[in-house]
Protein backbone atom coordinates (compact mmCIF):
# COMPACT_ATOMS: atom_id res chain seq x y z
CA UNK A 1 0.00 0.00 0.00
CA UNK A 2 2.88 2.59 0.80
CA UNK A 3 4.77 1.77 -2.63
CA UNK A 4 1.22 2.36 -4.47
CA UNK A 5 0.79 4.89 -2.39
CA UNK A 6 4.08 6.52 -3.34
CA UNK A 7 3.95 5.73 -6.73
CA UNK A 8 0.50 7.37 -7.33
CA UNK A 9 1.87 10.39 -5.93
CA UNK A 10 4.67 10.36 -8.50
CA UNK A 11 1.96 9.85 -10.78
CA UNK A 12 -0.09 12.34 -10.23
CA UNK A 13 3.17 14.30 -11.06
CA UNK A 14 4.49 15.47 -7.30
CA UNK A 15 8.02 15.32 -7.42
CA UNK A 16 11.22 14.92 -4.85
CA UNK A 17 11.57 17.66 -2.69
CA UNK A 18 8.01 18.82 -2.82
CA UNK A 19 6.29 19.36 -0.13
CA UNK A 20 2.30 17.63 1.13
CA UNK A 21 0.65 18.37 4.12
CA UNK A 22 -1.47 16.28 5.43
CA UNK A 23 -4.12 17.76 8.00
CA UNK A 24 -6.67 16.02 10.50
CA UNK A 25 -7.11 13.24 12.49
CA UNK A 26 -7.14 9.96 10.51
CA UNK A 27 -4.49 7.75 11.49
CA UNK A 28 -4.28 5.22 8.83
CA UNK A 29 -3.69 7.98 6.09
CA UNK A 30 -1.31 9.62 8.57
CA UNK A 31 0.62 6.44 8.41
CA UNK A 32 0.18 5.89 5.07
CA UNK A 33 1.39 9.00 4.02
CA UNK A 34 3.98 9.38 6.26
CA UNK A 35 5.96 6.57 5.10
CA UNK A 36 4.41 6.97 0.72
CA UNK A 37 6.20 10.25 0.63
CA UNK A 38 9.52 9.35 2.70
CA UNK A 39 9.74 6.71 -0.15
CA UNK A 40 9.11 9.13 -2.78
CA UNK A 41 11.40 11.93 -1.42
CA UNK A 42 8.40 13.99 -1.11
CA UNK A 43 8.50 16.58 2.73
CA UNK A 44 5.36 15.68 4.40
CA UNK A 45 4.26 18.68 6.21
CA UNK A 46 2.48 18.65 9.49
CA UNK A 47 -0.29 20.48 10.02
CA UNK A 48 -1.71 20.96 13.44
CA UNK A 49 -5.60 19.53 12.95
CA UNK A 50 -6.73 22.50 15.44
CA UNK A 51 -5.83 25.33 12.35
CA UNK A 52 -8.12 27.45 11.66
CA UNK A 53 -8.40 29.24 8.00
CA UNK A 54 -5.94 31.93 9.04
CA UNK A 55 -3.57 29.47 10.40
CA UNK A 56 -3.95 27.13 7.54
CA UNK A 57 -2.95 30.08 5.17
CA UNK A 58 -0.08 30.78 6.68
CA UNK A 59 1.45 27.74 7.09
CA UNK A 60 0.94 26.80 3.33
CA UNK A 61 2.43 29.77 1.94
CA UNK A 62 5.28 29.59 4.44
CA UNK A 63 6.49 25.89 2.98
CA UNK A 64 4.83 26.64 -0.12
CA UNK A 65 2.80 23.14 -0.39
CA UNK A 66 2.17 21.60 -3.73
CA UNK A 67 -0.65 19.39 -2.40
CA UNK A 68 -3.20 18.49 1.30
CA UNK A 69 -4.61 15.49 2.35
CA UNK A 70 -7.44 15.94 4.69
CA UNK A 71 -10.90 14.33 5.58
CA UNK A 72 -14.20 16.20 4.63
CA UNK A 73 -14.36 17.73 8.01
CA UNK A 74 -13.79 16.00 11.75
CA UNK A 75 -15.70 17.19 14.82
CA UNK A 76 -16.26 21.46 14.37
CA UNK A 77 -13.83 20.93 11.78
CA UNK A 78 -14.54 22.04 8.21
CA UNK A 79 -11.65 20.86 6.21
CA UNK A 80 -13.01 21.50 2.82
CA UNK A 81 -14.52 24.30 3.55
CA UNK A 82 -11.37 26.09 5.13
CA UNK A 83 -9.45 25.19 1.97
CA UNK A 84 -12.03 25.85 -0.39
CA UNK A 85 -12.51 29.56 1.79
CA UNK A 86 -8.50 30.75 1.65
CA UNK A 87 -8.47 29.11 -2.24
CA UNK A 88 -12.34 29.62 -3.97
CA UNK A 89 -10.37 28.33 -7.19
CA UNK A 90 -10.97 24.65 -5.92
CA UNK A 91 -13.47 22.84 -8.36
CA UNK A 92 -12.92 25.45 -11.38
CA UNK A 93 -10.62 23.50 -12.58
CA UNK A 94 -10.31 19.91 -13.17
CA UNK A 95 -9.12 18.01 -9.86
CA UNK A 96 -5.35 18.20 -9.50
CA UNK A 97 -4.88 21.38 -11.67
CA UNK A 98 -5.57 23.89 -8.92
CA UNK A 99 -4.73 27.41 -10.16
CA UNK A 100 -4.31 30.08 -7.01
CA UNK A 101 -3.02 33.50 -7.34
CA UNK A 102 -3.19 33.21 -3.41
CA UNK A 103 -1.79 29.83 -2.89
CA UNK A 104 0.57 29.86 -6.46
CA UNK A 105 2.30 26.29 -5.33
CA UNK A 106 -0.82 24.23 -4.39
CA UNK A 107 -1.66 21.82 -7.31
CA UNK A 108 -4.36 19.65 -5.94
CA UNK A 109 -6.19 18.60 -2.59
CA UNK A 110 -6.28 14.96 -1.81
CA UNK A 111 -9.78 13.85 0.67
CA UNK A 112 -9.84 11.03 2.62
CA UNK A 113 -13.30 10.18 2.85
CA UNK A 114 -15.76 11.58 0.17
CA UNK A 115 -15.83 13.25 -3.52
CA UNK A 116 -15.78 16.72 -3.44
CA UNK A 117 -15.69 18.54 -6.39
CA UNK A 118 -12.32 19.72 -7.55
CA UNK A 119 -10.13 17.79 -5.21
CA UNK A 120 -8.75 14.03 -5.65
CA UNK A 121 -9.63 10.94 -3.39
CA UNK A 122 -7.30 8.87 -2.00
CA UNK A 123 -8.80 6.20 -4.17
CA UNK A 124 -7.12 8.47 -7.24
CA UNK A 125 -4.02 8.25 -5.99
CA UNK A 126 -4.08 4.39 -5.04
CA UNK A 127 -4.92 3.87 -8.35
CA UNK A 128 -2.96 6.40 -10.53
CA UNK A 129 0.57 4.74 -10.68
CA UNK A 130 1.80 2.73 -13.68
CA UNK A 131 4.23 0.39 -14.37
CA UNK A 132 7.10 3.16 -15.07
CA UNK A 133 6.20 5.03 -11.85
CA UNK A 134 6.41 2.30 -9.99
CA UNK A 135 10.01 1.79 -11.75
CA UNK A 136 10.71 5.59 -11.36
CA UNK A 137 10.13 5.25 -7.23
CA UNK A 138 12.53 2.03 -7.47
CA UNK A 139 15.16 4.33 -9.06
CA UNK A 140 14.85 6.82 -6.57
CA UNK A 141 16.08 5.15 -4.28
CA UNK A 142 19.89 5.11 -5.05
CA UNK A 143 19.16 8.48 -5.46
CA UNK A 144 17.92 10.16 -2.08
CA UNK A 145 19.93 10.55 0.63
CA UNK A 146 19.89 10.73 4.93
CA UNK A 147 20.54 13.94 4.67
CA UNK A 148 17.71 14.80 2.89
CA UNK A 149 14.49 16.73 4.29
CA UNK A 150 11.71 14.39 5.19
CA UNK A 151 9.43 16.01 7.79
CA UNK A 152 8.45 19.78 8.41
CA UNK A 153 6.30 20.15 11.67
CA UNK A 154 5.76 23.72 12.58
CA UNK A 155 6.73 24.97 15.82
CA UNK A 156 5.06 28.80 17.01
CA UNK A 157 7.92 31.39 17.68
CA UNK A 158 8.06 33.77 20.27
CA UNK A 159 7.13 36.39 17.45
CA UNK A 160 3.84 34.69 17.11
CA UNK A 161 4.52 33.68 13.26
CA UNK A 162 4.98 29.47 13.33
CA UNK A 163 8.52 28.12 12.31
CA UNK A 164 8.85 24.97 9.84
CA UNK A 165 11.09 22.81 11.90
CA UNK A 166 12.55 20.75 9.18
CA UNK A 167 14.04 17.26 9.80
CA UNK A 168 15.81 14.66 7.71
CA UNK A 169 15.59 11.05 7.39
CA UNK A 170 18.82 10.99 9.68
CA UNK A 171 17.35 12.94 12.30
CA UNK A 172 14.09 10.96 12.90
CA UNK A 173 15.31 7.21 11.62
CA UNK A 174 18.04 7.63 14.20
CA UNK A 175 16.09 9.36 16.87
CA UNK A 176 13.09 6.71 16.71
CA UNK A 177 16.03 3.47 16.58
CA UNK A 178 17.89 5.40 19.81
CA UNK A 179 14.29 5.82 21.74
CA UNK A 180 13.34 2.13 20.60
CA UNK A 181 16.67 0.83 22.18
CA UNK A 182 16.09 2.80 25.58
CA UNK A 183 12.44 1.87 25.78
CA UNK A 184 13.92 -2.11 25.57
CA UNK A 185 12.01 -2.60 22.28
CA UNK A 186 14.93 -4.76 20.99
CA UNK A 187 14.68 -6.89 24.14
CA UNK A 188 10.64 -6.95 24.44
CA UNK A 189 8.82 -9.65 21.92
CA UNK A 190 8.65 -6.48 19.44
CA UNK A 191 4.81 -8.35 17.75
CA UNK A 192 3.80 -8.60 21.22
CA UNK A 193 4.31 -4.54 22.07
CA UNK A 194 1.43 -3.17 21.56
CA UNK A 195 1.22 0.99 22.10
CA UNK A 196 -1.69 2.89 22.41
CA UNK A 197 -1.58 5.59 21.06
CA UNK A 198 -3.15 8.74 22.91
CA UNK A 199 -1.03 11.11 21.09
CA UNK A 200 -1.78 12.73 17.65
CA UNK A 201 0.59 12.06 14.63
CA UNK A 202 1.34 15.51 13.72
CA UNK A 203 3.81 16.31 16.97
CA UNK A 204 6.86 14.60 16.48
CA UNK A 205 6.00 12.57 19.33
CA UNK A 206 3.41 10.73 17.43
CA UNK A 207 4.84 10.51 14.12
CA UNK A 208 8.74 9.61 15.33
CA UNK A 209 7.95 8.26 18.66
CA UNK A 210 5.36 6.10 17.42
CA UNK A 211 4.96 6.31 14.15
CA UNK A 212 8.62 5.36 12.70
CA UNK A 213 9.66 3.37 16.37
CA UNK A 214 6.60 1.47 14.76
CA UNK A 215 8.62 0.44 11.43
CA UNK A 216 12.41 0.77 12.99
CA UNK A 217 11.44 -1.82 15.77
CA UNK A 218 8.60 -3.84 14.64
CA UNK A 219 6.14 -2.42 17.47
CA UNK A 220 2.58 -2.43 16.91
CA UNK A 221 0.33 0.89 17.26
CA UNK A 222 -3.13 0.89 18.48
CA UNK A 223 -5.12 4.00 17.29
CA UNK A 224 -8.17 3.70 19.92
CA UNK A 225 -10.05 6.80 18.33
CA UNK A 226 -9.89 9.27 15.34
CA UNK A 227 -9.28 12.09 17.94
CA UNK A 228 -8.01 12.44 21.57
CA UNK A 229 -10.64 10.36 23.60
CA UNK A 230 -10.08 8.90 27.03
CA UNK A 231 -13.29 6.71 27.22
CA UNK A 232 -11.80 5.20 24.21
CA UNK A 233 -8.35 4.86 25.25
CA UNK A 234 -9.46 2.67 28.02
CA UNK A 235 -11.46 0.29 25.91
CA UNK A 236 -8.27 -0.09 23.26
CA UNK A 237 -6.03 -1.25 26.24
CA UNK A 238 -8.54 -3.67 27.53
CA UNK A 239 -9.52 -5.43 23.68
CA UNK A 240 -6.36 -5.14 22.32
CA UNK A 241 -4.02 -5.92 25.39
CA UNK A 242 -1.61 -2.82 24.94
CA UNK A 243 1.45 -3.26 26.53
CA UNK A 244 2.78 0.74 26.40
CA UNK A 245 0.59 3.64 27.11
CA UNK A 246 2.07 7.05 25.12
CA UNK A 247 1.06 10.47 26.38
CA UNK A 248 0.94 13.57 27.57
CA UNK A 249 1.16 14.02 31.17
CA UNK A 250 -2.64 15.53 30.81
CA UNK A 251 -3.89 12.18 29.11
CA UNK A 252 -2.53 9.98 31.93
CA UNK A 253 -4.34 12.51 34.34
CA UNK A 254 -7.46 11.98 32.39
CA UNK A 255 -7.06 8.17 32.63
CA UNK A 256 -6.25 8.01 36.37
CA UNK A 257 -9.37 10.49 36.63
CA UNK A 258 -11.68 8.75 34.50
CA UNK A 259 -14.87 7.30 36.73
CA UNK A 260 -14.73 4.15 35.08
CA UNK A 261 -11.23 3.27 35.32
CA UNK A 262 -11.37 0.39 37.79
CA UNK A 263 -14.46 -1.26 35.56
CA UNK A 264 -11.10 -2.31 32.95
CA UNK A 265 -8.68 -5.17 32.75
CA UNK A 266 -5.59 -3.08 32.47
CA UNK A 267 -3.23 -5.83 33.56
CA UNK A 268 -1.70 -5.96 30.12
CA UNK A 269 0.13 -2.86 30.65
CA UNK A 270 3.79 -2.79 31.30
CA UNK A 271 5.04 0.67 30.86
CA UNK A 272 4.75 4.05 29.24
CA UNK A 273 6.21 6.96 27.59
CA UNK A 274 5.25 10.51 28.59
CA UNK A 275 6.11 13.78 27.43
CA UNK A 276 5.15 17.21 26.22
CA UNK A 277 5.30 19.18 29.43
CA UNK A 278 6.93 18.23 33.20
CA UNK A 279 4.53 15.88 35.08
CA UNK A 280 3.31 16.12 38.53
CA UNK A 281 4.58 13.97 41.19
CA UNK A 282 1.68 12.84 42.04
CA UNK A 283 0.65 11.29 38.46
CA UNK A 284 3.34 8.88 38.61
CA UNK A 285 2.85 7.08 41.62
CA UNK A 286 -0.43 7.18 41.09
CA UNK A 287 0.30 5.38 37.30
CA UNK A 288 2.24 2.83 39.49
CA UNK A 289 -0.29 2.16 41.92
CA UNK A 290 -3.56 2.23 40.51
CA UNK A 291 -2.31 0.45 37.05
CA UNK A 292 0.37 -1.16 38.42
CA UNK A 293 2.62 0.69 35.10
CA UNK A 294 5.99 -0.51 36.69
CA UNK A 295 8.20 1.48 33.80
CA UNK A 296 7.28 5.05 33.15
CA UNK A 297 9.78 6.58 30.72
CA UNK A 298 9.85 10.80 30.86
CA UNK A 299 11.01 12.05 27.29
CA UNK A 300 12.37 15.34 27.08
CA UNK A 301 13.28 17.14 24.01
CA UNK A 302 12.03 19.54 21.33
CA UNK A 303 10.48 19.68 18.15
CA UNK A 304 13.69 20.99 16.95
CA UNK A 305 15.54 17.81 18.06
CA UNK A 306 13.48 15.06 16.22
CA UNK A 307 12.61 14.78 19.38
CA UNK A 308 14.17 13.54 22.01
CA UNK A 309 17.60 14.19 23.61
CA UNK A 310 17.04 12.86 27.51
CA UNK A 311 15.14 9.70 28.25
CA UNK A 312 14.54 7.89 31.65
CA UNK A 313 12.87 6.43 34.51
CA UNK A 314 11.89 9.09 37.19
CA UNK A 315 10.63 6.80 39.60
CA UNK A 316 12.94 7.83 42.49
CA UNK A 317 11.42 10.77 44.91
CA UNK A 318 14.29 12.78 44.28
CA UNK A 319 14.09 12.64 40.32
CA UNK A 320 10.30 13.56 40.92
CA UNK A 321 11.01 16.49 43.27
CA UNK A 322 14.27 18.02 41.05
CA UNK A 323 12.78 17.66 37.59
CA UNK A 324 15.27 15.18 36.71
CA UNK A 325 14.33 13.82 32.57
CA UNK A 326 16.90 10.99 32.84
CA UNK A 327 19.75 10.68 30.77
CA UNK A 328 21.60 12.25 27.59
CA UNK A 329 20.64 10.05 24.42
CA UNK A 330 23.11 8.12 22.16
CA UNK A 331 25.22 10.02 20.10
CA UNK A 332 24.11 13.22 21.41
CA UNK A 333 25.76 16.06 23.55
CA UNK A 334 24.60 18.25 25.95
CA UNK A 335 25.99 21.06 27.38
CA UNK A 336 24.93 24.39 29.80
CA UNK A 337 26.25 27.70 29.02
CA UNK A 338 25.71 30.82 31.08
CA UNK A 339 23.11 32.87 28.97
CA UNK A 340 25.23 35.96 28.63
CA UNK A 341 28.46 35.45 28.10
CA UNK A 342 28.36 31.94 26.26
CA UNK A 343 30.92 30.27 28.06
CA UNK A 344 30.16 26.61 29.59
CA UNK A 345 29.54 26.34 33.43
CA UNK A 346 30.31 24.24 35.39
CA UNK A 347 28.57 20.73 36.72
CA UNK A 348 25.78 21.24 38.22
CA UNK A 349 25.57 24.76 37.56
CA UNK A 350 22.11 26.47 35.86
CA UNK A 351 22.07 27.93 32.77
CA UNK A 352 20.67 27.53 29.29
CA UNK A 353 20.75 24.03 27.92
CA UNK A 354 21.99 23.64 24.08
CA UNK A 355 22.19 20.01 21.97
CA UNK A 356 24.68 18.86 19.52
CA UNK A 357 23.75 16.32 17.59
CA UNK A 358 22.43 13.88 14.59
CA UNK A 359 19.20 15.14 16.13
CA UNK A 360 19.60 19.00 15.50
CA UNK A 361 17.21 19.84 12.59
CA UNK A 362 18.30 20.86 9.36
CA UNK A 363 16.75 24.75 10.08
CA UNK A 364 13.53 26.34 9.96
CA UNK A 365 11.90 26.06 6.59
CA UNK A 366 12.99 29.30 4.54
CA UNK A 367 14.15 31.35 7.23
CA UNK A 368 17.39 31.46 7.51
CA UNK A 369 17.67 34.23 10.25
CA UNK A 370 15.64 32.23 12.93
CA UNK A 371 17.52 29.14 11.84
CA UNK A 372 20.82 31.41 12.89
CA UNK A 373 19.32 32.12 16.32
CA UNK A 374 18.50 29.32 17.29
CA UNK A 375 21.24 27.13 15.83
CA UNK A 376 25.21 28.04 16.34
CA UNK A 377 28.12 27.94 13.59
CA UNK A 378 29.41 24.96 15.92
CA UNK A 379 25.98 23.18 15.38
CA UNK A 380 25.08 23.75 18.63
CA UNK A 381 20.67 24.20 19.31
CA UNK A 382 19.93 26.39 21.84
CA UNK A 383 17.01 25.01 23.98
CA UNK A 384 15.93 28.23 25.67
CA UNK A 385 15.33 26.16 28.51
CA UNK A 386 17.42 26.89 31.83
CA UNK A 387 18.53 22.90 33.26
CA UNK A 388 21.85 21.67 34.78
CA UNK A 389 23.88 18.67 34.49
CA UNK A 390 25.36 16.10 36.87
CA UNK A 391 28.68 14.15 36.18
CA UNK A 392 26.72 11.27 34.60
CA UNK A 393 24.96 13.30 32.23
CA UNK A 394 21.19 13.32 34.11
CA UNK A 395 19.51 16.68 33.61
CA UNK A 396 17.26 18.16 35.88
CA UNK A 397 15.18 21.13 34.06
CA UNK A 398 14.51 24.23 36.58
CA UNK A 399 12.46 26.50 34.11
CA UNK A 400 12.50 28.03 30.52
CA UNK A 401 13.51 31.00 29.09
CA UNK A 402 11.50 31.50 26.83
CA UNK A 403 7.90 32.49 27.79
CA UNK A 404 5.81 29.62 25.97
CA UNK A 405 3.41 27.79 27.51
CA UNK A 406 2.65 23.98 27.83
CA UNK A 407 -1.15 23.26 28.02
CA UNK A 408 -1.59 19.79 28.34
CA UNK A 409 1.54 18.98 25.91
CA UNK A 410 -0.08 22.10 23.21
CA UNK A 411 2.92 24.78 23.08
CA UNK A 412 1.14 27.73 23.18
CA UNK A 413 2.87 30.84 22.64
CA UNK A 414 1.97 34.38 24.09
CA UNK A 415 2.85 36.61 21.71
CA UNK A 416 0.50 35.10 18.75
CA UNK A 417 -2.60 35.03 20.93
CA UNK A 418 -1.32 38.50 22.09
CA UNK A 419 -1.18 40.09 18.96
CA UNK A 420 -4.80 38.29 18.38
CA UNK A 421 -6.15 39.72 20.60
CA UNK A 422 -4.84 43.33 19.63
CA UNK A 423 -6.99 43.19 16.53
CA UNK A 424 -10.61 43.53 19.01
CA UNK A 425 -11.88 46.94 18.35
CA UNK A 426 -12.18 47.00 22.61
CA UNK A 427 -8.79 46.05 23.32
CA UNK A 428 -6.04 48.66 24.20
CA UNK A 429 -3.16 46.51 25.08
CA UNK A 430 -3.01 42.41 26.10
CA UNK A 431 -0.42 40.08 27.54
CA UNK A 432 -0.59 37.02 27.71
CA UNK A 433 0.73 34.10 30.96
CA UNK A 434 0.55 30.99 31.57
CA UNK A 435 -1.17 30.27 34.85
CA UNK A 436 -0.57 26.42 36.51
CA UNK A 437 -3.41 24.27 36.04
CA UNK A 438 -3.91 20.79 38.06
CA UNK A 439 -5.11 18.75 34.79
CA UNK A 440 -3.83 20.59 32.11
CA UNK A 441 -0.05 21.92 33.50
CA UNK A 442 -1.16 25.21 32.90
CA UNK A 443 -3.70 27.20 31.44
CA UNK A 444 -3.73 30.32 28.87
CA UNK A 445 -4.37 33.30 31.08
CA UNK A 446 -4.88 36.80 29.25
CA UNK A 447 -4.46 40.38 30.86
CA UNK A 448 -6.38 42.67 28.77
CA UNK A 449 -6.61 46.80 28.94
CA UNK A 450 -9.51 48.45 27.25
CA UNK A 451 -9.67 51.10 25.57
CA UNK A 452 -11.11 54.53 27.32
CA UNK A 453 -14.86 54.48 27.75
CA UNK A 454 -15.16 50.45 26.69
CA UNK A 455 -16.57 47.79 28.49
CA UNK A 456 -16.59 44.08 27.62
CA UNK A 457 -16.37 40.83 29.12
CA UNK A 458 -14.70 37.58 29.16
CA UNK A 459 -16.98 35.52 26.82
CA UNK A 460 -17.10 38.50 24.05
CA UNK A 461 -13.18 38.20 24.23
CA UNK A 462 -13.67 34.17 23.65
CA UNK A 463 -15.81 34.49 21.35
CA UNK A 464 -13.79 36.86 19.22
CA UNK A 465 -10.98 33.79 19.34
CA UNK A 466 -13.85 31.38 18.68
CA UNK A 467 -13.07 29.66 15.36
CA UNK A 468 -10.17 32.75 14.39
CA UNK A 469 -7.33 30.17 16.56
CA UNK A 470 -7.02 27.39 18.02
CA UNK A 471 -8.72 26.12 20.66
CA UNK A 472 -6.10 25.00 22.69
CA UNK A 473 -5.01 28.96 22.18
CA UNK A 474 -7.98 30.68 23.50
CA UNK A 475 -7.66 31.90 26.85
CA UNK A 476 -9.18 30.49 29.26
CA UNK A 477 -9.26 33.05 31.95
CA UNK A 478 -9.79 36.63 30.51
CA UNK A 479 -8.67 39.55 33.55
CA UNK A 480 -9.71 43.00 32.80
CA UNK A 481 -6.44 44.85 34.24
CA UNK A 482 -5.89 48.99 34.66
CA UNK A 483 -1.67 48.84 34.05
CA UNK A 484 0.91 46.14 33.74
CA UNK A 485 3.86 45.41 36.23
CA UNK A 486 6.72 46.77 34.38
CA UNK A 487 10.66 47.11 34.73
CA UNK A 488 12.72 50.32 34.66
CA UNK A 489 13.22 49.99 31.54
CA UNK A 490 9.25 49.85 30.72
CA UNK A 491 9.36 45.93 29.79
CA UNK A 492 6.03 43.78 31.21
CA UNK A 493 7.26 41.74 33.97
CA UNK A 494 5.85 38.31 32.81
CA UNK A 495 6.71 36.62 35.95
CA UNK A 496 5.47 38.89 38.18
CA UNK A 497 2.14 39.30 35.89
CA UNK A 498 2.15 35.49 36.68
CA UNK A 499 2.12 35.55 39.99
CA UNK A 500 -0.34 38.23 40.61
CA UNK A 501 -2.70 36.28 38.25
CA UNK A 502 -2.40 32.96 40.48
CA UNK A 503 -3.07 34.84 43.13
CA UNK A 504 -5.95 36.53 41.87
CA UNK A 505 -7.39 33.77 40.46
CA UNK A 506 -6.93 31.60 43.88
CA UNK A 507 -4.48 28.56 42.12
Amino acid sequence: QVDKAAAGLLALGLRPGDRLGVWGPNMYEWILFQFATAKAGIILVSLNTAYQANELDFALKKVQCNAVVCPTSFRTQKYCEMLREICPEIGATPAGVIRSPRLPDLKMVIVTDSRQPGMLHVDDVMQAAESRHRRELLDLQSKLSCDDPINIQFTSGTTGSPKGATLSHHNIVNNAYFIGLRSGYDSRNQPQTRICMQVPMYHCFGSVVGGVNMAVHGVTLVFPSQGYNCQANLEAIQKEKCTFIYGTPTMFTDLLNHPDLLKYDLSSVEAGIMGGSPCPQEVLRNLNAKINMKDIMIIYGTTENSPATFIGFPQDTEDLKTNTVGCIMSHTEAKVVDPVTGETVPVGTSGELMIRGYCVMRGYWDDPVKTSETITDAHWYKTGDTASLNSLGYCRIEGRMKDMIIRGGENVYPAEVEQFLFKHPKIQEAHVVGVKDERLGEQVCACVRLKNGQSSSAEEIKAFCKGQISHFKIPHYVVFVDSYPLTVSGKIKKHVLKEMMEEQLGL
